[in-house]
């Protein structure tokens, strides 16, 4: 029996060379970086040379990048951290399909006295960056608007909704954790004020990630102490993950092989009676499909295929909106039949073999669930 991962989206595996670096430093330069000795100087110059690369890698300042654990702190960092550093505005346009860590920190903030606009999609998951322009007003502070979502994989048209913040004088925040080395960005030609990543969506380690902040931004810590990053970020740096997570962006991928598998599996999936893609069949990443099959619960045809050593997902892995469905396939406006019937696919290169495996293991799979509901 095959053995395909395909929950990317979720996360992905640390890179041999990424797992080595970080043992290295773990084991050799253990040393705490704010430590004035030798060995502390060592690592501290390590984590300067993972930030130039990190911000040349998105053409910013390395000042502009603030380490921190993942993007789900990003994502407060950059709203809240705005929210407290700006208290004269009090309006923030977001979407109604962004990752859960930007909405329950929205709804948070509409408690204390914040009015926010959550951005309706189109069929295809895409933002009219017009609805965007159209809702900034005087007292507007931020648009949070994710580059690609994670469930569904569609690209928004981020850089003319850039352009649009910075002509109204609003900064721009985008989560980029499902397009960061896979879509080019470069904030030298694109108005992002803010961007979160996390590092173990493209073989770096768990539990680190940054924040880019353009240096004209105001924004305010959450963490107080010792006053790292800038004072940003209190608290001791993941040395080895910050390291690692540098070294992960010598991975490489061959997009254009991703994206030839992503047609193929598509084009295989939708033969299958009564399936429908979600989301835009062009504008997404290369690596996402999310489809649905109607008559068919999208976590028990998740469990079929693991027993067939194929892993998916059923949704995002790490939402905390309580919900019966997807959030995002309801604000697409998909269809009640097809609603739970969902999974996702995610993944980079696959070979032919693996190709036909998935396309036949998944026909079978939503068979044998149909015929077990007869």
């Amino acid at each position: 029996m095959m053995e395909i991962y395909l929950d990317n989206a979720a996360t992905t595996y640390v890179s041999a060379d990424v797992a080595k670096e970080v043992l290295k430093v773990m084991t050799k330069y253990y040393a705490n970086s704010s430590s004035k000795n030798s060995v502390g100087f060592k690592v501290s110059e390590e984590i300067e040379e993972a930030r130039k690369k990190i911000a040349n890698y998105i053409g910013a300042k390395p000042s502009e990048i603030i380490f921190t654990s993942g993007a789900t702190e990003s994502n407060n960092l950059a709203i809240r951290g705005v929210a407290m550093a700006n208290p004269e505005k009090k309006h923030i346009i977001t979407t109604a399909i962004e990752h859960a860590s930007v909405l329950e920190t929205c709804f948070d903030l509409e408690k204390n006295g914040y009015y926010i606009d959550y951005i309706d999609v189109d069929k295809g998951g895409l933002i009219d960056p017009k609805k965007i322009k159209d809702k900034i007003r005087k007292d507007t502070l931020l648009v949070s608007v994710m580059h690609a979502n994670n469930e569904v994989g569609t690209v928004q048209f981020v850089e003319e909704i850039a352009k649009i913040c910075s002509s109204k004088g609003v900064y721009f925040h985008s989560d980029a954790v499902q397009t960061f080395t896979k879509v080019k960005i470069d904030v030298s030609k694109t108005a992002f004020d803010l961007i979160s990543v996390s590092g173990h969506k493209f073989h770096g380690p768990k539990g680190v990630g940054f924040l880019y902040v353009r240096s004209k931004v105001k924004i305010l810590p959450m963490v107080t102490g010792g006053g790292q990053e800038k004072n940003l970020r209190s608290g001791t740096l993941n040395s080895s993950g910050i390291i690692g997570m540098a070294k992960a962006l010598d991975f490489k991928v061959d997009l254009k092989k991703v994206l030839d598998a992503r047609e193929r599996i598509v084009e295989g999936l939708l033969r299958i009676k009564k399936s429908k893609l979600n989301g835009s069949s062009s504008k997404r990443l290369p690596g996402n499909i999310n489809v649905s099959f109607e008559g068919i619960d999208g976590e028990e045809l998740t469990s079929e295929l693991s027993k067939k050593g194929i892993y998916v997902s059923n949704g995002s892995a790490c939402s905390s909106i309580k919900s019966d469905v997807s959030h995002v396939l309801k604000a697409l406006g998909v269809e009640e039949k097809y609603l739970y019937g969902a999974i996702r696919l995610s993944f980079e290169e696959l070979g032919d073999k693996e190709i036909k495996y998935v396309v036949d293991s998944v026909g079978e799979c939503v068979e044998k669930l149909r015929k077990e509901k007869l």
